[in-house]
């Protein structure tokens, strides 16, 4: 197989963002179709975000920076947030456009590029997360950010580019996308550095080494140019409260089962068949870098929302350029270029439902119904432009227990199975959670709050995982506050009010918020009580 044309190559690309960014574009707004909370999280912060807030410094969370600077950009030059998110994705796709094509058309042949190249901007410009349920989604939009970026760091690395002439963008394009994991979700980074590290020790590439540490250092030297070197302690005080929490140990599966349960034992297996074949067609250090990215492979999947493997895309490409030109025996007799490359085939297999539904969801997107939608924020202008499912959106919908010690099944209840009732202040609150129609919730709350005189100018701490309230016109954001909870009492200090929701998203998240303002000592005084809500003044 050939070298892909350099040009050819260039229009293929530029027309997958064309395609892919247009049909999210031409829609006309933003249609989401699940993970409601996920995206007022993220609205949250990058509306503070384009009025001049920093993550870390202004409000707590452990993602980075560049996963919503290209969305705050365009809300900053004053488009709504449903465009700015579509357009940051689309901005994006264009700043690793150049790297994609350099390491595409250097590192793989034939239609492996073209796969390679295009899968890349599939994952940086799909609208869901993954896996292969269909609903649009924004949620976990760095998640497929930092593959890519890793995947493009790990293919420069391990594989050579031939005449050792380019070594200087290798390098650049390797400490660029390393720089941008840091900067973006740094759990990649960890898990990946040591191997593009030693792939490159093992081939001596020590100038492609050099450039991309000189490369690796001009973001880092910009941000805190930008935001001061206290940038990184905050973020590093983020990154270890998330780390201490355990408000959400993990997102989905235990870590064994992320690599033994029937869903992802096949992978898994052929991973290890990969580094096995591999060591057995003579290539040693290739293997061997294999075999360091396994944890690493392992250790994201199992810390993502969703366990989706998308490694197992990389790895597919990875087997169809090491496959051995000529035939091989391993010492079972059996042909190890073909064991190669039918491992290859066996990983892309696997890999298909998660990036078919990947790259679809664009055309989902567009071909959604507008009247099944209303504005995620009402009333809120310009960013009218995101919307929500009605049916998610309007219907309110609660889980109560039904069993307990007065009621038709108390001779069969269990009390162990049931966390301890929450008490706060002497009082028991109720056994409620919310579980749909949080958008209703916001807006009518939001409006019960600022009609009764209690929000203008205030600021307010939420006992609940969420606190978007000042989206729809209650109460100002809160400095040093964190829109996804994760632990502690960020911003309490400044916070005007203490409200608790009765039938709040997360029980376990009202109980501990508020364990913990007992802790402090501080008396709260009820200054409001509804069939939602109390607010308490501090």
């Amino acid at each position: 197989m050939t070298k892909p044309n350099a040009a050819i190559f260039a229009t293929f690309l530029v027309s997958v963002i064309i395609v892919l960014g247009g049909a999210a574009l031409v829609k006309g707004g933003f249609y989401i179709g699940k993970h409601e909370g996920d995206t007022l999280h993220l609205l949250q912060m990058v509306i503070r975000m384009g009025a001049g807030d920093w993550p870390h410094l202004d409000f707590v969370t452990p993602i980075g920076v560049l996963a919503f600077a290209p969305i705050a950009l365009f809300l900053k030059l004053g488009f709504g947030a449903g465009h700015a998110i579509l357009m940051g994705q689309i901005l994006v796709a264009l700043v690793f456009l150049p790297a994609i094509w350099w390491v595409s058309i250097s590192r793989f042949r034939g239609p492996w590029a073209y796969l390679f190249g295009a899968g890349l901007l599939v994952l940086i410009l799909a609208l869901v997360h993954g896996e292969t349920e269909r609903s649009v989604s924004i949620s976990m939009h760095y998640n497929r950010w930092s593959w890519a970026a890793a995947f493009l760091a790990i293919s420069a690395a391990l594989i050579p580019e031939g005449d050792r002439k380019h070594q200087a963008a290798d390098g650049w394009v390797i400490g660029l996308a390393m720089a941008a994991l840091v900067l973006c979700k740094v759990t990649y980074f960890v898990a990946f550095v040591v191997p593009v590290l030693v792939a490159l020790i093992g081939r001596g590439a020590f100038k492609t080494l050099g450039w991309a540490v000189l490369a690796g250092l001009l973001p880092a030297l910009l941000v805190t140019a930008l935001a001061g070197p206290q940038f990184w302690l905050a973020y590093l005080h983020d990154l270890a409260m998330v780390a201490g929490s355990d408000i959400r140990p993990q997102p989905g599966l235990a870590l064994a089962s992320v690599i033994g349960a029937p869903a992802y034992m096949v992978g898994s297996l052929i991973l290890i068949l990969c580094v096995v074949f591999l060591r057995q067609a003579g290539k040693s250090l290739e293997g061997l870098v294999l075999l360091l990215l396994v944890p690493g492979f392992f250790y994201v999947t199992y810390q993502n929302f969703g366990n989706d493997p998308q490694w197992l895309g990389l790895l597919g490409v990875l087997m169809m350029a090491f496959r051995p030109s000529r035939e091989l025996r391993n010492g079972l007799g059996w042909n190890v270029q073909k064991a190669v490359g039918l491992s290859g085939l066996v990983a892309l297999t696997l890999a298909a439902p998660s990036y078919t539904n990947l790259f679809y969801s664009p055309f989902r997107h567009l071909a959604a119904k507008a009247v099944d939608y209303t504005p995620l924020i009402p009333g809120s202008g310009v960013h009218e432009d995101i919307l929500s499912a009605r049916v998610r959106t309007l219907q309110v919908d609660g889980k109560v227990p039904l069993d307990g010690a007065d009621t038709f099944f108390a001779a069969v209840t269990d009390p162990d199975l049931r966390e301890d009732a929450t008490v706060f202040q002497g009082e028991t609150l109720p056994d409620c959670s919310l579980e749909l129609g949080m958008i209703a919730w916001f807006t009518a709350v939001s409006k019960d709050l600022s009609d009764s005189g209690y929000a203008t100018g205030k600021t307010v701490f939420s006992a609940d995982l969420l606190s978007s309230y000042w989206m729809y016109g209650a109460f100002r954001p809160l400095a040093g506050g964190a829109p996804w909870y994760y632990g502690g009492l960020p911003g309490f200090e400044d916070a005007d009010y203490l409200i608790v929701p009765l039938c709040p998203l997360s029980q376990r998240v009202r109980q501990m918020v508020l364990k913990a303002v007992q802790d402090t000592g501080q008396t709260m005084t009820e200054v409001r009580r509804t069939s939602e809500y109390i607010l308490f003044e501090k």
